[in-house]
């Protein structure tokens, strides 16, 4: 079916580590955290960025990567040094198209395949690549371990584990019909990414996401087949699984007997000393889509304090906790075109057992444009100045 793409009449302007973006309260950059996988001392260095520099928080975001508010002007450089030592900016040329992310808890517990070393030969295959420094910021890649989690979260280019070794490529979160072995997915994936390129250049440069295209997996798959002897096309198409509401909370068994801690970081705000003691804890963590954060490898004995102390913090282990459930746009007074404390507002109402809807999974925006807002269903609660408005789109 042929639609009729998007007409952007400005460039994206995705704020990154570098390239700032002039909020209300400061700048505020972001840092592309691939996969979600941050080290121990990687996550100290960001914490301390967050102190030093900006307003002593980090915001968790639905693409797995960390913001920092409340910048000085010209921060930027102190940070770029921070990050670049701390292995966080490869390239800085690069950091802005660095979106991807990876299935929970990949290589310790489910899934089809570790998709770990996908995550790093994806990220290093973008920044060794000159052309790829043109993709939108809002490029996602979706690396999916056959679970199901990610898959379904809108990536323009993605790779979807059905066994063991056979991986189907996905295009704007949707079976492509091109396959790949295990060890060749990465390769394809990339092409994938600069097919994409190359077609957006083809219809006027102005989309930010291959959705956005006329056509464009499509199109994409028909340059990929012209151009690789080694595409793989499937006998038939695989059903994407859908965006989840949610994903995993609490203690979850490892393969090798270890515990992975998963909390919920609320509003996805994580103050630098809930960082701090997250780094004490395991020597790498993962951050999700859901704003949460997986703690792993941990032995027994050291499950029960490790959750004790998250938990005292602030962090949520109860599935069933409506903050499993609510998110939000920055709100005032970060941001100036918004018409409330949304952050604040939401806070009070699950404190207060008075969320709208019934405490159904819910966003609340502090204006119409409605920042932030995940995918799948999911019911507004919009910032009018008078009040707020309550539905579904």
């Amino acid at each position: 079916m042929t639609v009729s793409p998007a007409v952007r009449l400005r460039e994206d302007a995705c704020p990154g580590a570098l390239q700032t973006h002039a909020a209300a309260d400061g700048a505020l950059a972001r840092v592309r955290v691939p996969g979600g996988l941050l080290t121990a001392a990687q996550l100290r260095v960001l914490a301390d960025a967050a102190r030093d520099l900006g307003d002593s928080a980090l915001e968790l975001t639905s693409r797995g990567n960390v913001q920092l508010r409340g910048l000085a002007g010209g921060a930027e450089r102190d940070l770029g040094t921070r990050l670049a030592a701390a292995g966080l900016l490869p390239s800085p040329t690069h950091e802005r198209v660095r979106n991807v992310l990876a299935s929970t808890l990949t290589g310790r517990a489910g899934g089809h395949v570790d998709i770990r070393p996908w995550v790093a030969a994806l990220d290093a295959g973008l920044c060794a690549d000159p052309a790829a420094a043109a993709l939108p910021g809002r490029y996602l890649a979706t690396l999916d371990d056959g679970r199901g989690d990610v898959a379904g979260l809108g990536g323009d280019v993605g790779l979807l584990a059905l066994g063991p070794d056979d991986v189907a490529l996905t295009l704007a979160g949707a079976d492509s019909g091109l396959r790949a072995r295990t060890a060749d997915a990465v390769v394809l994936a990339l092409a994938a990414t600069l097919a994409f390129l190359d077609e957006r250049a083809a219809q006027g440069g102005t989309a930010w996401r291959l959705a956005e295209l006329d056509d464009g997996p499509e199109r994409v798959v028909a340059r990929l087949r012209a151009a690789r002897e080694d595409v793989v096309p499937a006998d038939g198409r695989v059903p994407v699984p859908p965006a989840r509401a949610t994903g995993p909370v609490g203690a979850e068994a490892q393969a090798d007997g270890c515990t992975a801690l998963v909390a919920v970081v609320p509003l996805g705000r994580l103050r630098a000393e809930q960082a701090d003691l997250l780094a004490g804890l395991a020597g790498e963590v993962q951050l999700t889509p859901w704003r949460s954060v997986v703690v792993p490898d941990l032995a027994e004995d050291r499950v029960d304090d490790a959750a004790v102390d998250l938990y005292r913090s602030g962090m949520v282990f109860d599935a069933d906790s409506p903050w499993t459930r609510v998110t939000a746009c920055a709100g005032r007074p970060g941001c100036a075109k918004s018409l409330a404390d949304v952050r604040a507002d939401a806070a009070a109402a699950v404190a207060g057992g008075t969320l709208p809807a019934g405490g159904e999974r819910q966003h609340w925006a502090g204006c119409a444009r409605r920042c932030g807002r995940p995918r799948g269903e999911v019911v507004d609660v919009v910032a009018t100045g008078t009040g707020y408005r309550i539905g579904k789109a």
